[in-house]
């Protein structure tokens, strides 16, 4: 297995809200079929789905998905970026988990929680900066 992650799947409640807060947060939607939603990011995909039709596919009950103890983040140039973001994503109606801090390893993030429950974290990082298309590495692209 390659080390990449191609397709990030959000399961929803009503995927329409979901995208329109994304598209709030100026994402573009690709065309998919019915049912699906997709944004195309740096070599990945992140997609919304139905949560009911989610389920369905795995073969498990609504319920035990559950809330999975995971984030999604987002890694910027700097520090005024993350600022920006977490007030945009406020703004398209996030829910501010923690507000933008110095981390304790020199870099500076906050957390929000997306209207579909996904959890972001919008951070810098100073000792691994950004390739040419935004492209993150642990070490950098430096």
């Amino acid at each position: 297995m390659d080390q990449r992650v191609s397709l990030i799947t959000i399961g929803a409640e009503d995927v329409e809200a979901a995208a329109a807060f994304y598209e709030a947060l100026g994402w573009r939607r690709v065309e998919t079929p019915d049912g699906v939603i997709a944004f195309d990011l740096i070599g990945q995909v992140l997609g919304l789905y139905p949560l009911a039709a989610l389920a369905e596919d795995i073969g498990l009950p609504v319920g035990a998905l559950g809330q999975g103890a995971m984030t999604l983040s987002h890694n910027c140039r700097d520090r005024e970026t993350v600022d920006a973001l977490l007030e945009r994503a406020q703004t398209a109606g996030a829910e501010i988990l923690k507000p933008a801090s110095d981390v304790f390893w020199g870099g500076y993030h906050g957390y929000f929680r997306a209207p579909d429950g996904s959890i972001w974290e919008i951070a810098h990082n100073p000792f691994s900066a950004l390739g040419p298309n935004g492209e993150f590495r642990w070490n950098g692209y430096g």
